[in-house]
């Protein structure tokens, strides 16, 4: 059976025909089904007249001046993103394009990158945005495509961005009406956000990849991470806040580091966004109906109720971002409802904004191109498509080589050890085996989508598990990266649970054709069924009791999750004081040089607030050697002579090692004055300054 299906809606002036492209589901033997090609039907190509560039081009840069002119540099976000959407043929209803139209975006803007970080301009909104819109300009006149917009939407994306109003809801609670210092508790949670935030701040200040400026990076950073860590998520947050800013100038520390938290809040809601998404578009036309309710409502469900929101807490900022990007771009190969040229740019784009923002990751993206390769290779492939994808598979690994040809050790930093979020095993497994499952279903094992979906839970459950067993055999425990490579398990997992929708079967539709009541009739019966499964799939995935109590009267799962828990305030930093402290009084205080923050007699405190000042005086790399605060235990009041004395060798070892003269913060004034008293003896340049925290 062949369904030809093409939508055309009238628009004024040059954009007077709208497609939508035409859907192609073949469920023949011969031709087994379920592929959607959104581009290989439509208008013929305009003609390229050379005048009609020279305008576009003018435009491109006229634009970007104009909204600077006015401070509203950050409008050129959402203007270049409906431009590339514009362009593409992929996506029938306007969320899908949006969605491919960011991941072409993005992968445009970090591999623009590279010239962005070596031109003089840095991340100046003006050039940055006019070179971006001049590359969009030019692609629709070498395609000869007029700019178009499926201007449609499906019910199921209620539902999408609903799930993504929840989750922002709970993220951004706690931090609503706070001051600029009061939000610090929440960005202060972990040294890994102290780190990330340092490669943020050194892209903004250097203007560009640290990795092709590492001298100068090397100021804001602890080295070799100005070589050796993947960067794009950095450098694609740094882009965006120098469009905020409307400058190349980042503004005080506290500024940055309260936008730059933002920026990781929205980050985790656009990944719980696109994780329904995703389900919903792999489901593809027959995912419809209450179908869709309880398919992309069990996929909602469990989004909210895992313990994702920890990656936030634990600062795993690049991996939020990596994931984000793998929930993003997984579904369009995967489903591949496009034609050779969209393809080849979300291939392309797809795996350089992963492998720059987590290189770990991209073994994923690999997987799901060569899941359409195989499937469509007569569709998708060629000596043209493969070249070119052997190219892109070259700019996409530049920076990965830089850190394998630096300083990275690949063997023992895959086995490296450190805090985790363990991933959920239960969800992994048991979320892979149902989406393997719904692969290879009947309705589904002969499909493309289907067999294109197996190649990739296939690929992705044998890479977990052998650097599983890798770890195994050579450290004897799973560590650090495997939890973060199980995370990306996960995705895949609850992605491929939108093949479900196929496995439903369902009575007898009501056609178009029908008189009106019957089919308002129909579509009441479907909303409330619709609702039924929502309902459902919150209580059994989520610990929604929709009111009804616990035994002995205690309050729903729900509230104890960690996204709830997140917005009542939980996850606030118990060094939240001695931040707001720094910013609001110590560091105007200090001198010029380095700052060592003693406002506790636990180290570990010590550690993490001497970190922030170090950020919030641009001057990361000193950690280095005042990762030692570690060990200092003394501050805030006296404390054992032996705890003393060993802290204090401690810390006149990391005095001795600074080249410049330190900024010693004590909260115990009588402290205070025994440190001051002890450096001078030892003839230790440092400034000891009372700092209570009262």
């Amino acid at each position: 059976m062949i369904n030809l299906h093409a939508v055309r809606q009238p628009v004024c002036g040059r954009f007077s025909q709208l497609y939508e492209g035409a859907l192609l589901v073949v469920t023949t033997p011969s031709a087994p089904g379920g592929v959607t090609v959104g581009d290989t039907a439509g208008p013929t190509p305009v003609r390229r007249d050379p005048r009609r560039l020279v305008g576009a081009l003018a435009a491109a840069w006229l634009l970007p001046v104009l909204l600077h002119s006015v401070g509203l540099d950050v409008l050129l976000l959402p203007a270049l993103l409906l431009f590339v959407a514009s362009l593409l043929r992929t996506g029938g209803v306007l969320l899908d394009r949006l969605v491919a139209a960011g991941v072409v975006l993005t992968g445009a803007v970090l591999s623009f990158g590279l010239l962005f970080s070596l031109w003089p301009w840095g991340l100046a909104p003006v050039p940055t945005g006019g070179v971006l819109l001049s590359a969009v300009a030019l692609a629709g006149w070498t395609a000869g495509r007029e700019p178009r917009l499926p201007l449609r939407a499906r019910w199921a994306d209620l539902l999408v961005l609903g799930v993504g109003g929840l989750v922002w809801h709970y993220l951004s609670h706690p931090l609503i009406g706070k001051s600029a210092a009061d939000r610090l508790g929440y960005f202060a949670t972990a040294e890994d956000r102290f780190g990330h935030f340092s490669y943020f701040d050194g892209i903004r200040h250097v203007g560009g990849y640290a990795f092709l400026h590492q001298e100068a990076a090397r100021t804001y950073m602890m080295t070799p991470a100005e070589a050796v860590y993947p960067q794009g998520s950095h450098f694609l947050l740094a882009w965006i806040d120098a469009l905020v800013r409307g400058t190349t100038d980042p503004g005080s520390a506290v500024g940055a580091m309260n936008r730059y938290l933002f920026y990781v809040l929205a980050c985790y809601t656009l990944l719980c966004t696109l994780l329904v998404w995703g389900a919903r578009y792999l489901g593809g036309p027959r995912l419809r109906g209450w179908r869709t309710a309880a398919v992309c409502g069990s996929v909602a469900a469990l989004v909210l109720a895992s313990n994702d929101v920890d990656l936030i807490g634990h600062g795993f900022d690049s991996m939020i971002v990596g994931l984000m990007f793998l929930a993003a771009v997984l579904p369009l190969l995967i489903r591949a409802s496009m034609g050779r040229g969209d393809f080849l740019v979300i291939a392309v784009t797809g795996l350089v904004m992963v492998t720059y923002a987590y290189n770990l990751y991209g073994v994923f993206v690999g997987f799901a191109v060569l899941g359409a390769l195989l499937v469509h290779r007569r569709r998708l492939g060629g000596r043209w498509s493969y070249g070119l994808l052997v190219l892109g598979l070259g700019l996409a690994g530049l920076p990965s080589a830089v850190s394998v040809l630096s300083k990275l050790d690949v063997a023992s930093t895959a086995n490296l050890a450190g805090p985790m979020v363990g991933a959920d095993r239960v969800l992994l497994i048991g979320a892979g085996l149902l989406a393997l499952l719904a692969a290879l279903a009947p309705s589904n094992r002969r499909t493309a989508v289907g067999r294109s979906l197996q190649v990739v839970l296939l690929g992705s459950g044998l890479a977990i598990g052998g650097f599983g067993w890798w770890q195994l055999h050579t450290i004897g425990y799973y560590s650090y990266y495997f939890e973060k490579m199980a995370a990306a398990g996960i995705v895949v997992a609850l992605l491929g649970l939108g093949a479900l929708g196929s496995v439903i079967r369902t009575g007898t539709t009501v056609p178009r054709s029908s008189p009106r009541p019957a089919r308002w009739r129909a579509f009441g019966a479907d909303a409330a069924l619709s609702g039924l499964a929502l309902a459902a799939a919150l209580s059994l995935f989520a610990g929604v009791q929709w009111g009804v109590l616990t035994a002995w009267n205690k309050p729903a799962a729900w509230y104890s999750n960690p996204l709830v828990a997140w917005g009542k305030g939980d996850a606030r930093t118990d060094i939240a004081p001695m931040a707001e402290m720094l910013a609001g009084r110590d560091l105007a205080r200090a001198g010029d040089g380095p700052v060592i923050a003693l406002y506790s007699n636990d180290g570990y405190q010590n550690l993490r607030s001497t970190f922030v000042a170090e950020l919030m005086e641009h001057r990361g790399a000193e950690m280095l050697v005042l990762y030692g605060t570690l060990n200092v235990k003394l501050g805030a009041d006296p404390v054992p002579e032996a705890q003393y004395q060993e802290s204090m060798d401690k810390l006149r070892a990391m005095v001795s090692q600074l080249g410049a003269e330190p900024t010693l913060l004590v909260a115990d004034k009588n402290v205070a004055d025994r440190v001051r008293a002890d450096l001078s003896a030892h003839q230790l340049p440092a400034t000891v300054l009372h700092a209570s925290l009262g």
